[in-house]
This record gives C-alpha cells, structure tokens and sequence, in this order.
C-alpha cells in the first residue's frame, strides 16, 4: 500500500467506513468542517471534531446527501453555522420536499438550515488558509469542491474516490448529469491538484492517476446511460441495507417496489419494477455486493451499524420551517 499524502498540521483527515463520509477537519481560530457524516453518528463526529479543534465554527457540505449532512443539525445546535451550494441552500431555506433527495432515496436526515450559501469562485476562510469554491455539478446539482492553491489541496466530495466515481440520477437531474459529471472531472483536473481529499476511501497516492482513472470512468457513464442507471441502483440498495442492518429476506422486494428511486430507474431501463427489484437483488447476490445472513440480505461492503432509532427523523416535507439565524 503507498503511503498517504502528507497534510499540513492544521488539516485533519477522519477516513470514516459507510455509511458516514470521510471527514475533514480544519484547525485555526474558527475551526470548520467539511462534511457531518450520518445521523446514526452525529454525536460522534461532532464528540470528535470538538476533541481535535474545540467548539467547530462552520461546517461546508460537499453536497446534500445524508452520509456528509447527517451530523449538520447536532452542531448547528452547538452553534456551528452551516454553508452549502447555493442551489441547494435555496432548497433547504425553501424547505422543499425534495431536499437531500432524503424521501426519494429513503436515507433520514435531521432538519437543518443554511447559513452561507456558496457561489463558484468564492473564497471562504477554513482553517488557517483561504480555500476556493469551485462548483463541480454531476452527482448533484449542487456539488462543490474546495480548493487551496497553496497546498494545492482538492477536497472533491463525491465526484471521485480512489476506486470510483460518484453515481449520478438521470431520473431526477436530467439524461446530461452524467456529461456534466465529466465535465466537472475535467475542471478539476485542470487545477492539477497535489492532494485529492475524497468522500469515500482513502487519501489517492497519486493524484494524477486517480483523475485520470475517474475521467475514463465517469466517461463510461456518458456512453453508457443503462449502466449509469443500474450503477446507481446497486449504490442506493446497498446504502439501504447499510443503515438498517440489512433487510429480511421475504420483505426486500416488497421494500423495493415501494421506493421511488426504483421506480424511476425501473422506468429508465424499460423494466417494471417488479422485474428491476428481482434482477437488482440476484445480481447483487451473485457478485457478491450483498449476502445472506441471519435471514436478512446484508451489504457486504464495509460499514459501521447504525442505532435503529437514530433513523426516526422526519422526512424534508415534515421539517419545520427555517428560520433566519
């Protein structure tokens, strides 16, 4: 295994296992936050952040996913201010029922305000150096990275890991998420980054590697709408089983036939649904993504369970309206 990057003093890396992103901690009289992680674990990301920094000043979200938005609402609490991208901040000011994509892909996360909404090209104060928004639409509208040119260090979300790219919804974005994903790679790449700072997986030994990897990629999701959607697909379902210990095997398809992330793509595919949940489920099983255990289909990637309870949050239509801080 090569060796990790080195970072400077005051930046701190948490490589968390799903269904939390990876954190990332920047020290320095207002400490701030990239990314919250999942509700399951709010306290324990804003227990650790405080252990490493104090009291957080500001958290920025990559995007509105629950894995990075998840801890949002415990250290806005805390005091902490929240910024995101500002079409998805407008969102969430908006209260719109389709905020975090939370009810369409069936992953809770705890009511929360914007405080900063980011535009391309603003220059924010994290830590003890000043970092550039860059907007990097693709696996949601509102993806932003993060750049500090000094280090030339790139915090890149979802947008690529060191094994993958990021899925992208063409039922929900529109059949050219997948090409603006590319061409959200191709900003980045042009930065020529030293230190690609992902959501998911560990810090990439080789920066230019990994970009040039996730281009070839994310270039098979523009040739290749299908398999975008069926990628897609196999992320959601996992991230499902992932957060509620799997589901008993007589009530998974039932379960799948109810959400309307399948529906869409059994749409996309020229599926019923009924047909996608049952090929969803059996080639999952036969690649290996998901096992049978105990009597529940289990994800078989590495994750970290999550309290049954800590998902009883109320869906984005139900959150209280938001109110000016």
């Amino acid at each position: 295994m090569s060796p990790q990057p080195l970072l400077p003093s005051w930046v701190t890396w948490w490589q968390r296992p799903f269904p939390d992103a990876n954190t990332l901690l920047l020290s320095g009289r207002q400490p701030a936050l990239v990314d919250s992680g999942f509700v399951g674990h709010s306290e324990e990301t804003a227990d650790w952040a405080r252990a490493h920094a104090g009291d957080v000043h500001l958290v920025v979200n990559t995007h509105w996913h629950s894995d990075h938005v998840g801890g949002n609402a415990l250290l806005q609490a805390r005091g902490a201010g929240i910024a995101a991208g500002a079409p998805e901040a407008e969102a969430i000011s908006r209260r719109d029922p389709g905020c975090c994509a939370a009810e369409y892909l069936d992953q809770p996360v705890a009511p929360y305000t914007v405080d900063v909404p980011l535009d391309d090209g603003q220059i924010l104060r994290l830590g003890k150096a000043d970092w550039e928004v860059v907007r990097t639409p693709g696996h949601t509208p509102g993806h932003l990275a993060l750049w500090q040119p000094e280090e030339r260090l790139l915090v890149v979300g979802d947008a690529l890991s060191d094994y993958d790219v990021g899925w992208v919804n063409l039922a929900l974005d529109g059949p050219d998420a997948a090409a603006t994903a590319l061409a959200s790679l191709e900003r980045m790449a042009e930065l020529s980054p030293s230190v690609l700072l992902p959501s998911h997986g560990p810090v990439p030994a080789d920066s230019d590697a990994a970009l040039a990897a996730a281009l070839r990629r994310a270039r098979r999701l523009v040739d290749d709408p299908d398999g975008a959607v069926w990628y897609g697909a196999r992320r959601i379902f996992a991230f499902a089983l992932m957060i509620r210990g799997g589901i008993p095997t007589d009530e998974v398809e039932a379960y799948l036939h109810a959400r309307a992330w399948l529906i869409d793509a059994a749409r996309l595919l020229d599926r019923t649904p009924e047909v996608l949940a049952a090929e969803l489920t059996t080639t999952m099983l036969r690649s290996g993504a998901v096992v049978l255990r105990d009597g529940r289909v289990h994800a078989a990637a590495e994750h970290v369970p999550v309290a049954p309870e800590s998902l009883r949050v109320p869906h984005p239509r139900a959150w209280p309206a938001s109110e000016p801080r």
